[in-house]
């Protein structure tokens, strides 16, 4: 069944290719309704209208609301709706560190099933954040604009490409505004706690003009365009759906490390219809709804994913810890000192 969905698949993207952050879709039920479940997501909403598509075949009779927002506002939002019924059933967010916040802070329902069991221990935490995907976080290049003998696949060679003299990457090498992006900031203090180099890599980004952005398909729109030739820290899974569709990029997971990021679940505490909330979550990690997320929206499961492919560990991959570890870095002195010194690198006096 999952093979007849591709026209259907094509056709439902195409409906939706409009939508951008801040957007609402409502997928009617598809039999007599009687029951509405609403979703925060920072995944966009082209992405994960085929997952909804799939669970109203098993449940016509729910309605879906569907709401775009960025990883920040996500939480903001919530945070904003606190003391009252929330708008959202279900949060799902790649911001695992301010997803974790919610945990930590008392706002988030257990729920626990053999679903939820099956999850490998590094991807849930409390039975109250559940990874229902998983991002190798990867350097995006154009096949065009740079030369396959010159594609860095560690962060030493990026290095090297960034001081080289004929200065390729000048210009032409983008990456997350961690200001903007949750995302990005998540990213940008795991590599400062795993590399080295961090803060000499940040440096020659800084000195290389580099372009900071605050959505993966911004940075991606630019380097399919040839504007930019080589973006960094962005999430594989949305390159890897251009790279199907025949855009000229390519995809390094660099071979020092890898880090995996996850896309999280967390049902709201005063969320409306908790009951709604639960069937959904366990539809998303079911072996249907993992085929589904993998084969129609792209995005690369969990359960059968994760640290290991076919069964075996890769060595390079680092998947970022759900849990309290993620909370570091929010702490307010932390993060400004953090991005104090990000700015200053990535931002130079010219």
């Amino acid at each position: 069944m999952i093979r007849q969905m591709t026209l259907f698949t094509l056709l439902l993207w195409g409906a939706v290719a409009a939508a951008a952050p801040g957007d609402v879709q409502r997928f009617a039920a598809t039999g007599p309704a009687n029951a509405q479940l609403r979703i925060h997501g920072s995944t966009d909403i082209e992405v994960f209208a085929v997952v909804i598509a799939d669970y109203q075949r098993l449940h016509p009779g729910t309605e879906v609301v569907y709401e775009d927002i960025i990883t920040q506002d996500l939480h903001a939002r919530f945070l904003r709706e606190r003391n009252g019924p929330a708008s959202a059933d279900l949060l799902i967010s790649s911001g695992m560190d301010l997803q974790a916040k919610l945990v930590n802070d008392g706002h988030a329902l257990a729920h626990r099933s053999p679903q939820t069991e099956a999850l490998p221990g590094w991807a849930q935490w409390r039975s109250e954040a559940f990874g229902i995907s998983y991002e190798p976080v990867a350097m995006v290049y154009n096949t065009r604009t740079l030369p396959a003998a010159r594609v860095p696949r560690t962060r030493r060679q990026l290095l090297d490409l960034l001081r080289a003299p004929d200065a390729p990457l000048r210009g032409r090498v983008g990456t997350y505004d961690i200001n903007r992006s949750s995302v990005g900031y998540l990213l940008a203090t795991q590599d400062a706690q795993r590399g080295s180099m961090a803060g000499a890599l940040l440096g020659a980004l800084g000195d290389n003009r580099v372009l900071l952005e605050e959505r993966t398909g911004v940075l991606l729109d630019k380097v399919s365009s040839g504007e930019l030739s080589l973006v960094y820290n962005v999430l594989g899974s949305y390159a890897q759906a251009r790279i199907d569709d025949g855009e000229p990029l390519g995809i390094v997971e660099p071979e020092d490390y890898t880090l995996v990021m996850l896309r999280t679940a967390v049902i709201p505490r005063n969320a409306r219809n908790t009951a709604e909330a639960r069937r959904f979550l366990d539809y998303l990690l079911s072996p249907r709804g993992q085929q589904v997320l993998s084969r129609e929206a792209r995005l690369m499961p969990i359960v059968r994913g994760g640290a290991t492919r076919n069964g075996s560990p890769e060595r390079n991959l680092r998947p970022i810890q759900l849990g309290p570890g993620l909370l570091v870095y929010l702490d307010a002195l932390k993060r400004r000192q953090f991005l104090d010194a990000w700015n200053s690198s990535m931002r130079p006096a010219r």
